[in-house]
């Protein structure tokens, strides 16, 4: 028998008699998985808690879902870039505060487009002609008066049935609230927007809780120095490793193995998992033993939605100074949302963004065609456009380390899926943003709770486990709550 699979065995059965379990070093020891806010959170809170923490990555990178590119000369975050909620209850403002960085504001509490108001825009057609403000803001009423008709609709259903489904009576039952022309073009662009939300199409969406969610106070802050300097200093001290690509994890009484790629063992007294959704529904890791199948079955009930970016950088601005730019067109899915970088950053970059199957689509192409398409869509708007100086292309769908970007309620989920999909097995713990709590899914700031609460719940474990719970180790002050005092700051040019 190969000595990992005599070693994997023995951990499993709790018999292992090797000098490990013979080791004299009382510090608890954690491998974390993962190097995204959520891993970096768990592992800062452990390492805090003094207990010897690992982290294993398969990116040559830091940051997972979090991506700042600086290639631009300037900070652009092809990834997560908005802090959803910006208020001082959220748990990320404390470090975003004590580190000095700047939100520019892009919504109150109350917005219809989720991440924007609608007070800074221009909205085209695919011919090119400006859509007039006015249309825009009476679409605006009609899409919310849909959707609060779908609310009734989803009462009438003992069934959970998809946002299009419930969009789609509802217009069978009230002529009146049907577009034509222009018009029906504006509706669809509010539909792929609320598509954007969720990375995922309105066809996939559950009725029951699209509108479920939390949100926080305080609107949405972009970050405009990126989230890179978040990342940056949750990190600092901790022992990541880099192009560590975790393949098994082998869980036992007493202690847990992880192999990585290249064949290595890495044994700890507990495993913390925070990789996405995504990798965990295609088993790229193999759980020795088997992950029991309520937990295989949460894994499977959850959608795992994509979203890409195409940042282009000019060498000039030649479009007008708002927040955001769209085109809109007879179905969602050909519909168009740029950001204008220049007006909350001042750098002269538009990043187009793409949701759900034309995400997926756009990664069919390569990155040279994925530019030359968005830029025809920047010249419909401005046919004066000069040629984009780089460009930057995100293919989070096809990537193996993510497999998608963040999770979505798919129809008909279980109630109890989240709470499944969190629970510890043994000393196996789940983190990321899938797992977080008072569904805060998608969001940075709960993959980074789910973090602490994970590596929380794991530290519980592991002290009871060797009876010191009566002596809890010291918490370092660095990363504490930094007084409330201290404003954010926040700007809206």
């Amino acid at each position: 028998m190969d000595p990992n699979e005599l070693f994997s065995t023995n951990l499993i059965d709790g018999t292992i008699s090797s000098h490990i379990n013979r080791q004299c070093n009382p510090q608890p020891s954690v491998i974390v998985i993962g190097a995204g806010i959520s891993g970096i959170a768990a592992a800062r809170r452990l390492y805090d808690a003094s207990f010897k923490v690992t982290v294993l990555e398969s990116r040559d990178r830091l940051g997972g879902r979090i991506h700042t590119d600086y290639s631009f000369g300037c900070p652009v975050d092809m990834g997560a870039s908005w802090l959803h909620g910006v208020c001082n209850e959220n748990p990320l403002a404390p470090l975003i505060r004590s580190l000095g960085l700047k939100l520019y504001r892009t919504s109150g509490d109350d917005s219809i487009l989720y991440d924007h108001d609608l007070e800074s825009y221009m909205l085209f057609n695919m011919d090119g002609h400006q859509v007039p403000p006015q249309m825009v803001t009476e679409i605006g009423d009609t899409f919310k008066r849909i959707m609060e008709e779908t609310g009734k609709v989803r009462d009438e259903h003992p069934h959970d049935i998809s946002v299009h489904q419930a969009i789609s009576i509802v217009l069978k039952r009230h002529p009146e609230l049907r577009q034509q022309g222009l018009a029906h073009e504006v509706l669809q662009w509010y539909i792929c927007r609320l598509e954007a939300w969720f990375s995922a199409d309105a066809d996939m969406l559950s009725l029951k809780t699209w509108d479920q969610e939390d949100v926080l106070s305080g609107g949405h802050g972009l970050m405009v120095q990126g989230y890179g300097p978040v990342i940056e200093a949750l990190a600092q001290d901790l022992d990541i490793r880099l192009n560590h690509r975790v393949i098994k994890i082998s869980n036992g009484y007493n202690k847990a193995m992880v192999t990585v790629e290249d064949g290595r063992n890495f044994v700890a007294d507990a495993v913390l998992v925070t990789v996405p959704v995504g990798v965990l529904k295609a088993n790229l890791i193999e759980f020795v033993p088997k992950l029991p199948d309520w937990k295989v079955a949460a894994i499977n009930d959850l959608g795992m939605g994509n979203e890409n970016k195409i940042a282009l950088r000019f060498d000039r601005v030649f479009w007008p100074n708002v927040e955001f730019l769209g085109i809109v067109a007879p179905t969602s899915y050909a519909c168009g949302y740029f950001l204008n970088l220049h007006k909350a950053t001042g750098h002269p970059v538009l990043v187009y963004m793409a949701a759900g199957r034309f995400a997926f689509d756009l990664e069919k192409l390569s990155d040279e065609a994925v530019a030359n398409f968005v830029m025809l869509q920047v010249k419909k708007m401005f046919p004066d456009a000069s040629e984009p100086v780089q460009y930057l292309v995100s293919r989070w769908g096809a990537d193996p380390n993510s497999l998608g970007c963040y999770t979505y309620d798919l129809v008909g989920k279980p109630d109890d899926l989240y709470d499944r999909l969190r629970a510890p097995l043994g000393n196996l713990f789940f983190g990321g943003e899938a797992v977080c709590i008072d569904d805060h899914q998608g969001s940075v700031h709960g993959a980074y709770s789910a973090g602490v609460m994970a590596a929380d719940n794991c530290q519980k474990y592991i002290l009871e486990k060797q009876g010191h719970m009566e002596n809890p180790p010291l918490v370092s002050v660095r990363h504490e709550i930094i007084e409330s005092t201290i404003p954010l700051q926040i700007s809206r040019m």
